[in-house]
């Protein structure tokens, strides 16, 4: 004999039950750490390329600079002919300043050259290897032959202006300036020579 059904009993088979899979614990924070440190990378290191074309601009307006103020002390040395003993070329220690303000200007000259054409068209003319190391080594021997020459024609215009103050004199010391300022900037630019040194900033 059947058995009634009342209703509460559910015919059929019976269903299985259902679960839910919960994603492993912490997942997410690895996740959002992963990309927190990947955001870093990025930014530190689009910061280190400002830093470097900074660097850059910074060498370039030195070099600039001390390609100028050389350039300026070679044509008023070289200018500084007055007849009789008026003539730079009577005395070693004026004919020194004009030579170092010659080398001081080529020098600088060719390396603002390089440094702007790296820094305009991207492009490495000299491996950075031996760029910095020749950069290092150039600015501070320039800088020293700049302030050399400079104090050793200072006694020397001195003596010369106490006696007779005149336009022969004037140049001389206009010359010696320009080279302190010279030196000044070149010494600068070794300094940042020095820090890309320090730092091997090859890229």
């Amino acid at each position: 004999m059947a058995m009634p059904n009342d209703g509460n009993v559910e015919t059929g088979s019976p269903k299985a039950p259902q679960t839910t899979t919960m994603p492993p614990s912490g997942a997410g924070d690895v996740e959002s750490q992963a990309t927190t440190v990947q955001g870093l990378g990025v930014a530190n290191i689009i910061q280190r390329w400002k830093r470097h074309d900074l660097v850059k601009k910074g060498s370039l307006a030195l070099r600039g600079s001390s390609l100028v103020f050389s350039l300026l002390a070679f044509i008023i040395m070289a200018s500084n002919k007055h007849g009789d003993w008026k003539n730079f070329d009577n005395y070693e220690e004026l004919r020194y300043v004009l030579a170092i303000a010659i080398i001081s200007t080529i020098y600088t000259g060719c390396q603002a050259f390089l440094t702007f054409n790296e820094f305009t068209s991207g492009k490495e003319y000299i491996s950075q290897h031996y760029k910095t190391r020749l950069d290092f080594i150039g600015d501070q021997l320039l800088a020293y032959l700049l302030i050399s020459a400079a104090s050793s024609a200072i006694p020397l215009t001195n003596r010369m202006r106490s006696g007779a103050d005149n336009i022969f004199t004037d140049s001389s010391a206009t010359a010696i300036s320009m080279e302190f300022f010279a030196f000044f900037a070149l010494a600068g630019s070794a300094l940042i020579s020095g820090y890309n040194l320090s730092n091997k900033s090859y890229i």
